[in-house]
């Protein structure tokens, strides 16, 4: 369903550590927004919903809202570092379009009309 790989999850574990919050979830969800129509939200949470799907990989527990499920069904969440620092990167095979930023993106069933960056 959705894969975490190996250095993003030592990342994430370290974050959360550093937060003090090393029992918290993950929480990747999607929402309206963006030049392409749709925008990830990730972040940490200490509250699991009653309708959240929980995904553990790697030692990292991810939840989910219903609402997002379907959307980022495949994903895979990984930690790349550069010379100019590091950063978390979502493929995500349902995507069908991306905007030039790279914060947003389309999947064939919200293929409506994008706003502007």
């Amino acid at each position: 369903m959705i894969t975490v790989t190996e250095q993003a999850a030592l990342k994430i574990s370290e974050m959360m550590k550093e937060e003090g919050n090393e029992n918290a979830f993950v929480r990747l969800g999607v929402k309206g927004g963006g030049c392409s129509g749709l925008s990830y939200g990730l972040g940490f949470d200490i509250e699991k919903q009653e309708d959240d799907t929980v995904v553990e990989q790697n030692g990292v527990k991810i939840i989910i809202d219903k609402e997002s499920l379907p959307i980022i069904k495949g994903v895979v969440i990984d930690y790349k570092e550069s010379m100019l620092g590091g950063g978390f990167t979502i493929d995500n095979p349902n995507a069908i379009a991306s905007c030039g930023c790279g914060s947003s993106f389309r999947t064939a069933t919200n293929a409506g009309t994008p706003e502007e960056c």
